[in-house]
Formats: C-alpha cells, structure tokens, sequence
C-alpha cells in the first residue's frame, strides 16, 4: 500500500519506540506555555479545556499533562520543563499518529509556600480523574507530592491512570524502602506510575563513594530537610558513608523557617568535619543553609566540602552565589552538556530547544521530562487511547525508546514489575564560574 505523506511521518516518529504487539494546578487556574512560548491562561484544573491546543492530524483528541510547582524557586526548571514536553507533543502531533494530543499544565505549588503544597497535589489527582479527555500524567517533580497523588490514580475507575516522572527520585515509590512501600500507593494492586530517572538508593550512595574515592573525605555531617526526598536521599548517603568507613559526627533535620543556620554549623565546629551533606531542596531555604555553611566552617574548596544531591540542581539564584561555588551535586541522569557532548539525538534535542528559547534548559531534569513524555506517547500510541489502555501499553514491557530517537541519547524503557527506568546514570557536577559545570560521570 502507498504510504501517504502523513503516514510517513509516523513512520518516522515510532522509530522512537520499538513497540511489540500485544499492547492493544493550581486551586483555580494556571498559567500555560505554548509552543511558540507564549504564556495564555490556562483553564481551571479538572476541566476539560486543554492548557496548550494541538495541532496534530491524528483522530481522537486526548490530553496527557504536566504536574509541576510552577511558583518559587523551582518555576524556572518547571517552566522549561513544560516548554520540552510541549516540544515532543508538538512532534508527535505533527507525525500523523492515531491521536491529536493537547497538554494541560497543572501548577502543583501554591506562592504563600512557594513550593510544592500536600493539599494542591491532592487536589490535582482529584481534577486529573475528573478530566475525561486526560489519559497521562507527566510528573511529579517532588516525590512526596507523588506520593499524595499516584494512590488517587491507581484507583481511578477508568484506569488506573499512568503517571511517569522525570525527577521523583526516592526509592520508595517503587520498592520497598519505609514500611509499607510502595504497595501503599498501588491500592488496586496494579502499578501505574513509573519513572524515567535513577533512585536515591543509588544517588546518595554515589554522593559518599565520591567524597571517599575523589575528595578523600573521613568525616561528615549529613542533613536532612524534614521531607520525604530529603530525609531519604540522606538516609542513604549516611548509610553507604558508614560502610565504606566515613565517619557520620553528626545527623540532623534543619527547619526551613529558620531565619539564618549560624547556630546551627557553630555547634558542628567541635566535631571536625571534612564535609556536609545537604540532603534535601534548595527550595527549603537551601541557599540561606549554603551562606551559612561558608560562614562559619569555610568555603567549599577548603577543608570542609560541601555536597548536595539533585534537589540543589537547576537553581540559577544559587548558581549565582558565591557560597555555592566549590559545592558539588549529584545528579541521577546526565546534564544537557554531556548530552550535547556525547552527540546523538540527545545533542539534537538539546540543540532544539536551545534554537527556540535562546538558551539551555534551565534544569537537566526538563530534558528528563521531555524523555517521559517521549515514553508516555510511544504507550498511547500503541494503545486503544483510554486510560486503562495506555496504562497497559506502558507497562507490558515492549515500549522501548530508541538510542536513536531518544532525548538522552540512550535506549530506555520502564520495568514493567516495578516501574523503574531500565537505564541508570549519574552525574557529579560541581560549582564553578556561577553554574553547573559536568565533572564526571558515577557508576552505580
């Protein structure tokens, strides 16, 4: 049979996926970001209208979304993030598949909190089932607001829902971790939530064989913000520590509302520590906790390094510090510069956005969420376009994402028992010349 223009076009858009057969905001409004990158007023969350119209020649009309804070500190990382999913959309759309896609922002953070907030997650799973025409969920980007929101969509009647996220990183949403995990959030006994990055139990255990094996670290003190990604990422940072012979002195939670943390480093001076580890996000008054930290024990290139996890990624009010120069930070994944490095279609996509917006990404977990939208449209495409359909494409475990095709320039999948990214990496970067620099890759 003659292939017709469109067609061609979907041909080459699932190259993306090797599929094989058997698969079939906030409290009243939010702000949307098109893909010319205007802003327009998008409808109240759980309607039916779209954030972002499509444009797609495929048939039935469907709504996949973004659930993101898109005030305080992280609106930057969100909003890009939102701008790289609506490129993929845009993408498929124009490739002639079986749907015309449209996304739905959803603003997940409230501006008194500045953050994301318990009770505006748990109103966003609520008007996502309510959503008729919404069969995905890309997000979250905070696991404890995953956490809130993947047990509402398991049990939606028409589903469960499908949720992947490009940034939740603690472990317990997919494996044991804290009692009860993760069958609690799978109430149906169904998983319907996965992710397209690694897990805390790696990442934190590649922040401390770091301070070991490069910096030569032999005592730390290890903090924790009090929440859920916080307090798990330190849990395992402290615990690898220990195993391979660094001396934990001290652990403890700091509260964000404090003022300033003086008093607080002042009492770790006695205890002689070559490093702190800043489990948690910068949002929870990380930069204030940096200034202090230089304050009183010294700057980060001297005798007592300073070491963060990813929730201090993508941050350009702390990139501008001079405190946060000589930081390090892991990442679970790979930033835009190495993909821009190793070439590929992870390069190219990089390149894209950057021809459009006139700039990187303002975080590397945007390019992470542009890979779980790439993951969520390979599953529509091979289903019968409802909720439960897409749910099941997803995870039968034949979508595939190919090296090719894929924005991290890596062939990746899900676990179809688990949920898990089949592709694992991690990065180290450290602070220089007020940004991110990439210093190496950890192997986990």
């Amino acid at each position: 049979m003659t292939k017709t223009k469109a067609g061609l076009k979907l041909a080459a858009f699932l190259a993306v996926a090797s599929v094989v057969a058997g698969a079939c905001g906030s409290d009243s409004s939010s702000t949307a970001t098109t893909a010319g990158g205007a802003a327009t007023t998008a409808a109240p969350s759980g309607t039916d209208a779209p954030a972002t119209t499509g444009g797609g020649t495929g048939g039935t009309k469907v709504v996949i979304s973004t659930d993101l804070p898109m005030q305080g500190a992280s609106a930057d990382a969100s909003r890009d993030t939102v701008r790289a999913v609506q490129l993929v959309v845009d993408e498929y759309n124009a490739s002639g598949g079986k749907y015309q896609v449209e996304l739905k922002q959803y603003d997940n953070s409230t501006a008194a909190k500045g953050g994301w907030d318990d009770a505006t997650c748990a109103k966003n799973a609520s008007d996502h089932v309510a959503n008729a025409a919404e069969v995905a969920v890309m997000g979250t980007y905070n696991s404890g607001c995953a956490k809130i929101e993947v047990p509402v969509l398991n049990e939606d009647t028409t589903g469960p829902m499908l949720m992947i996220s490009h940034a939740n990183t603690n472990p317990g949403l997919t494996k044991a971790w804290d009692p009860g995990e993760p069958d609690k959030y799978y109430p149906t006994g169904v998983r319907n939530y996965g992710r397209v990055v690694a897990t805390d139990d790696y990442q934190g255990a590649a922040g401390a064989q770091f301070a070991q094996k490069d910096l030569g670290v032999k005592k730390c003190v290890v903090l924790n913000d009090a929440q859920t990604y916080g307090v798990g990422v330190a849990t395992a940072f402290s615990d690898e520590a220990k195993k391979i012979g660094i001396e934990v002195v001290a652990e403890e939670a700091w509260d964000a509302k404090q003022p300033n943390y003086t008093a607080l480093f002042e009492g770790f001076k006695s205890l002689n520590p070559d490093c702190v580890y800043l489990g948690g996000i910068n949002d929870n008054n990380g930069e204030q906790l940096v200034r202090d930290k230089v304050a009183v024990l010294g700057p980060n290139d001297g005798a007592v390094k300073l070491i963060a996890p990813d929730g201090f990624t993508g941050y350009p009010s702390l990139q501008g510090m001079a405190e946060a120069q000589g930081m390090y930070i892991t990442f679970a994944g790979l930033p835009a510069s190495q993909l821009i490095a190793n070439g590929g279609a992870g390069a190219d996509f990089v390149k894209k956005f950057n021809a459009k917006y006139g700039a990187d990404p303002a975080s590397a977990y945007a390019i992470y969420g542009a890979a779980a939208a790439q993951f969520i449209l390979a599953a529509l495409e091979a289903s019968d376009g409802t909720r439960k359909g897409v749910r099941d494409a997803a995870f039968s475990g034949n979508i595939k994402i190919a090296a090719d095709k894929s924005v991290i320039g890596k062939e990746f999948g899900i676990d179809p028992k688990t949920g898990d990214v089949t592709v694992k990496d991690m990065s180290i970067q450290l602070m220089k010349d007020n940004k991110e620099t990439f210093l190496k890759p950890w192997a986990i």
